[in-house]
């Protein structure tokens, strides 16, 4: 997390490919990237490897670090090519608070429910608010990205438009590795550093990671989850969490006195929030992502969605027009990968097929006409 960060995997149904801003959940994993032979990087890091040394950095830590590392040019073009996605809170929610993503975190409250019990109890922070970190950042651990950490930070800061930013980055990297907490090997994340089940950073795992097994590693490389969580429960406290009081919620529905009452979307739920929710702004500064681990951890806890209807888009679609939509095209033969409302690439390829194919103009565009032709 860049502090967070600056970056993460995306919603591409999302998403996501990485995007900037860390502002959706993630739904897609790292796909294995392969080094390349590059004069530039290699005399970078020959240089690179004096600093580190000047900073505490051993010659034994950079040459194990090193021995498989390699520049990574698909590290380079993520990094040049990031759409920000520009999704209403609906579209956000739709995927963030998905059905999938609240009966899997019931699954894993219940399956990890004495571990995160004590984490709480350490803490202060709420359990299915770490728990709903966890869905967004890695969908519970089943994305937590493959590229080998210190080729992916080398190749940022050899190349990238960040070079301060990401040999801090590199240096952090090295710094565990030299602490002895994973070995380069297992030292995989995202395209842009970030590792484990709720993808932190190499300079904030410095600063907030804890060995809460308490096996001497701090180890969020692991199946087993449990310094993940603890860290990002580290994290959250120390960035000012409030012990019993609400992240926010639903305006009218939610006791206490809020800071603030937001109105992201219009027509739409106004959302009261509290102290709280500035703090899980503080692990990825962005009100949908906020408001997307409160809605997630409210509905793993069993609450209810939100009241509000956010009425039909500017298509005189609703949400539950859309994903009728998706699931007729797909049954027609124009596979939309899935049925979730947002209106994505997949989607208005599938329309782009279908209007090919019957004749109609080709704008990829979805309507009511489209819906009623499908079956309505």
């Amino acid at each position: 997390m860049i502090t967070r960060r600056a970056f993460s995997f995306c919603l591409g149904s999302t998403l996501l490919a990485a995007c900037t801003g860390g502002s959706a959940p993630s739904s897609a994993p790292a796909s294995r990237m392969r080094a390349v032979p590059n004069t530039g990087w290699d005399n970078w890091v020959a240089g690179f490897k004096t600093r580190a040394t000047s900073q505490g950095i051993s010659q034994t830590t950079l040459d194990q670090a090193f021995r498989g590392a390699g520049y990574l040019p698909d590290v380079i073009e993520r990094d040049r090519n990031q759409v920000e996605f520009k999704r209403s809170l609906e579209d956000y929610l739709a995927i963030a608070a998905s059905d999938e993503r609240i009966e899997t975190g019931q699954k894993m409250l219940r399956q990890y429910n004495g571990t995160l019990s004590q984490i709480e109890a350490q803490y202060g922070v709420d359990k299915e608010i770490v728990v709903a970190i966890w869905g967004l950042e890695s969908r519970y651990g089943a994305r937590r990205g493959d590229v080998p950490v210190v080729s992916a930070t080398s190749t940022l800061a050899y190349d990238g438009r960040r070079g301060a930013f990401f040999e801090k980055q590199l240096v952090a990297a090295l710094r565990i590795l030299q602490e002895g907490d994973t070995t380069p090997a297992n030292m995989t994340g995202s395209w842009a550093g970030a590792m484990g089940h709720t993808q932190f950073i190499p300079t904030s795992y410095l600063a907030y990671a804890v060995d809460f097994t308490g096996d001497g590693r701090r180890d969020i490389w692991s199946e087993d989850p449990t310094d993940s969580l603890a860290s990002t429960a580290s994290y959250l406290a120390r960035a000012g969490w409030v012990r019993g009081q609400p992240w926010g919620g639903e305006a009218g529905t939610v006791s206490g006195s809020p800071v603030a009452v937001l109105q992201p979307q219009t027509p739409g739920p106004r959302i009261a929030v509290f102290r709280n929710f500035q703090v899980i702004k503080r692990y990825n500064n962005s009100d949908s992502y906020a408001i997307g681990v409160g809605h997630l951890a409210d509905r793993i806890a069993g609450g209810a969605p939100f009241q509000a209807s956010f009425g039909p888009d500017a298509n005189g679609l609703t949400l539950e027009d859309r994903k009728e939509l998706q699931r007729r095209l797909t049954s027609a033969g124009y596979d939309t990968k899935g049925a979730d409302g947002v209106i994505g690439k997949n989607t208005t390829s599938a329309i782009s097929a279908y209007q090919s194919a019957n004749g109609l103009s080709v704008t990829g565009e979805p309507s009511v006409g489209l819906l009623r032709r499908l079956g309505g």
